[in-house]
């Protein structure tokens, strides 16, 4: 009886402290205020849209222009087959020609692959010129410019500059005295990236900052030696196996991780280059 009681007491001191909270409330008015804010809520509230049934257009869907371009009817065979393979004539053991308006198109007919019965160096790939020449002519701008950045160049040049196997910059060299680079003279090698002695392929082409930094060489060095061997080279002829190609796209073919920018790391355990570093670790000297 005595539980029974006390929970009648507690409900009756609730009911009257409801009753005594809502007298207070409606005394300042609040009663009145929060049904109006529902009023105004319920009011505002946006209608609801009829559901209706959407009817999906058919027809073609908006498609890259290059790509447009490749099954129009009115192209020739030159430029669909350009515009599917987006790749360098160089790369792809075509001729660049340029006209003087500045366009390039393919030729298949001639090879220029060779110059005095020789296989042409790398750093001075064939560019054939047609008409005047005009559009290869460098600015005063561009011609300072271009000489800011002596290791890699400043001026980035698709028709002219020549891609360095590691970074993959396409960019007329900083060296002052190129005659390729500074007056874009096609006839001319590129003295500021070299060019294997054996292979004469892109796999040799180094600019002056990545034969620095990843094979710790000088670019006056390797232009006095005329027998000069890129990594992929002398690693094939047996010369030091562990001596390879540390650029990332090489890495990758070895099933190993690119070693990023490894130059504080082999400076910091007094390696010479990134090179220096990657074969002692193939050697098993440094784990890592």
């Amino acid at each position: 009886m005595g539980r029974f009681s006390a929970k009648i007491d507690y409900e009756d001191l609730r009911n009257a402290r409801i009753l005594e909270n809502q007298a207070r409330l409606k005394t300042i008015g609040l009663q009145k205020t929060i049904s109006e804010l529902r009023s105004i809520v319920s009011s505002s509230k946006p209608a609801k849209r009829p559901w209706t049934k959407k009817v999906y257009d058919l027809s073609s869907l908006r498609r890259s222009r290059r790509l447009k371009r490749s099954s129009s009817s009115d192209l020739t065979p030159i430029q669909i087959q350009s515009s599917l393979r987006r790749r360098s004539s160089r790369l792809s053991s075509d001729i660049i020609q340029l006209d003087s308006a500045g366009e390039l198109f393919d030729d298949e007919s001639e090879d220029e692959r060779t110059v005095g019965g020789k296989i042409r160096p790398a750093n001075m790939p064939w560019v054939k010129i047609k008409g005047s020449g005009a559009a290869l002519q460098l600015s005063p701008e561009a011609s300072a410019l271009r000489c800011s950045s002596r290791g890699r160049g400043g001026v980035y040049n698709s028709v002219v500059g020549i891609c360095c196997h590691f970074c993959r910059q396409k960019k007329l060299c900083g060296e002052e005295d190129c005659k390729r680079c500074g007056n874009l003279d096609v006839d001319e090698p590129c003295i500021g990236k070299t060019d294997c002695s054996v292979c004469h392929s892109s796999n040799g082409v180094l600019c002056r900052a990545c034969l620095k930094v990843r094979y710790g060489e000088e670019m006056e060095e390797v232009r006095e030696n005329k027998e000069w061997m890129c990594p992929h080279c002398i690693e094939e002829k047996g010369i030091n196996q562990y001596w390879i190609c540390n650029s990332s796209i090489c890495l990758k073919r070895r099933k190993m991780a690119p070693t990023g920018i490894a130059i504080y790391t082999a400076k910091e355990l007094g390696y010479k280059s990134v090179a220096h570093l990657v074969m002692d670790k193939l050697k098993g000297t440094i784990k890592g």
